[in-house]
């Protein structure tokens, strides 16, 4: 595993090695236990959506279309983390070869950065639903959502490169052991030799990037949201206007507060033991709640999988 070549007063390593919670000692089991009940639970919910609105006709629109693809990149995303997390909960310190490290970082940068991109999509979707609902069939497309899905994977793919790229060209020094459960950036850049400020600066930029980016279109289409609820006379009718954007507007909430807090803030924030039980928090349980805030806030959801259960349930009788 350690494997190492000198060259100009660094050393390079052909991997590292996972710590994280290594210092929980017996807990590792009961958190091995707890993170594979959310992970089973979160994959069950994901898949589960993406089948019922493959299969429910009632939700073959762009809004439910983004939603299944959301669930999918998901569902990509924690396929990429969390197996090996678990794995180290019960194996203890794991390794992963330097490619992988760089694998791994490039898919979950990806499919982190298509989500962000699929949330103004959907973003867009609600603006063209309440602000122009007479031409909502029309506009809103097939080919204008397969090109919106699209793009999203695509700018997904090219910033988790140029992440990727910033952080594998520099060489690494002695140390190969990773503080934390998976190859995220601010970890792996710390193993890193010599000035890191370029890279640092590159990191900061794509990530003001994307977020900015895809916030203020999430931003523009709600300015224009608000301004069309506002402008509906009755109470109720506000009401209704609003409800079909608060499953998205929630699960907006969530993903960019804790993206901006662990890739915005400043260097010297920074706590690679605090930073582990933060990425939990975007690795394990923001996937988990998504499937549960559109099933839980979404009546057409909750139908839909409900007649799916009963199904299932008279197909068995």
């Amino acid at each position: 595993m350690s494997f190492r070549m000198e060259q100009t007063n660094a050393t390079f390593w052909s991997g590292f090695i996972f710590l994280a919670f290594s210092s929980f000692g017996e807990l590792q089991l009961l958190l091995f236990a707890l993170f594979l009940s959310l992970y089973l639970i979160t994959l069950t919910s994901n898949v589960f959506i993406i089948v019922v609105i493959r299969l429910d006709s009632c939700l073959h629109t762009p809004m439910y279309l983004f939603l299944s693809f959301l669930a999918f990149s998901e569902t990509c995303y924690t396929l990429g983390i969390i197996p090996r997390m678990l794995s180290g909960l019960v194996r203890g310190g794991q390794g992963i070869s330097f490619v992988g490290c760089a694998v791994q970082m490039f898919f979950s940068a990806s499919w982190a950065c298509s989500n962000c991109f699929l949330l103004a999509a959907m973003g867009f979707d609600r603006y063209v639903a309440i602000c122009a609902p007479l031409h909502y069939a029309s506009r809103m497309n097939l080919t204008l959502c397969a090109q919106l899905v699209g793009t999203s994977f695509l700018s997904g793919y090219l910033f988790g490169l140029g992440m990727t790229l910033v952080i594998f060209h520099l060489p690494f020094c002695s140390s190969h052991e990773i503080q934390h459960f998976f190859c995220d950036t601010p970890p792996v850049l710390s193993l890193a030799c010599g000035d890191t400020a370029l890279s640092e600066l590159g990191i900061l930029i794509l990530s003001l990037l994307v977020l900015l980016v895809s916030f203020s279109l999430i931003s523009v289409s709600y300015t224009y949201i608000l301004a069309t609820i506002l402008r509906i006379s009755s109470t109720k009718g506000q009401k209704k206007a609003f409800s079909t954007c608060a499953s998205h507007l929630t699960v907006v909430t969530i993903h960019y507060g804790c993206a901006s807090f662990m890739y915005l803030r400043p260097k010297a924030s920074y706590s690679l033991e605090r930073d582990q039980l933060i990425a939990v928090t975007y690795t394990v349980v923001t996937p988990l709640l998504n499937p549960i805030i559109y099933s839980l806030r979404n009546r057409a959801v909750q139908t839909a999988l409900r007649n799916a259960f009963q199904g299932g349930l008279l197909g068995k009788g």
